[in-house]
């Protein structure tokens, strides 16, 4: 029986490919752009060509319990992967979107193989070592394996954190929304304030540090 041939790009014709056969690709993603609390994460993974993984898609499209079955896979199948964040404090000082470039470069360094080309989810790419090309895939987490891979590791990861510090603020629910700006998450947020680990330069939390600024612009 001929064995399956499995398709690790299925969203780019091969003649779309910025690589050749003889690259070592990683895919790349981050979770947590948008909430108003906690680190930003990323994740780098570099898939076994000889252990292909069935069900990967973007993180965002798969059930949680889904999501916390395929982690452990891909960090048992995987060549390599590797998980970096950027703090809260990252966050307000460089601007979410530098924190994001930093935290994926973060990922891609820690690999204990070096890659050859990062393939990063989106339409912006961060700077690496002049030896690792770097190239945007738009919806990338669901055309490339690997950047599905890299999603999800990074959602299980945030999630993670972020339930954590549920215990060490329980008063936000943070194991319910994760961060994100829900209205449970809103109410907490007016009836107690900002915590340490809120990123205050975002809007709905500067407006409760800030009010007078924030009245000056209404």
């Amino acid at each position: 029986m001929r064995k399956k041939k499995f398709d690790f790009y299925p969203g780019l014709p091969p003649k779309n490919r910025p690589f050749t056969l003889d690259d070592i690709v990683c895919g790349v993603d981050e979770a947590g752009r948008g909430p108003l609390a906690g680190p930003v994460f990323a994740a780098a993974v570099i898939l076994d060509p000889a252990r292909p993984i069935e069900g990967l898609r973007d993180s965002k499209k798969l059930t949680e319990a889904r999501r916390d079955e395929l982690a452990p896979l891909i960090r048992e199948h995987a060549l390599a992967w590797a998980i970096a964040e950027c703090s809260h404090a990252e966050i307000d000082t460089l601007n979410i979107l530098q924190a994001t470039m930093l935290a994926m470069r973060r990922a891609v360094e820690q690999l204990a193989t070096v890659p050859t080309i990062a393939l990063i989810d989106g339409n912006r790419c961060p700077q690496f070592a002049p030896h690792i090309r770097a190239h945007a895939v738009v919806e990338g987490d669901d055309k490339v394996h690997a950047i599905s891979a890299a999603s999800i590791l990074a959602k299980t990861a945030r999630d993670a954190a972020l339930v954590a510090l549920h215990e060490t603020y329980p008063q936000y629910a943070f194991d319910q929304h994760k961060g994100y700006s829900t209205a449970l998450h809103l109410a907490r947020l007016r009836e107690h304030g900002p915590s340490p680990v809120h990123r205050r330069t975002f809007a709905p939390v500067r407006a409760l540090i800030e009010p007078d600024l924030f009245a000056e612009l209404a």
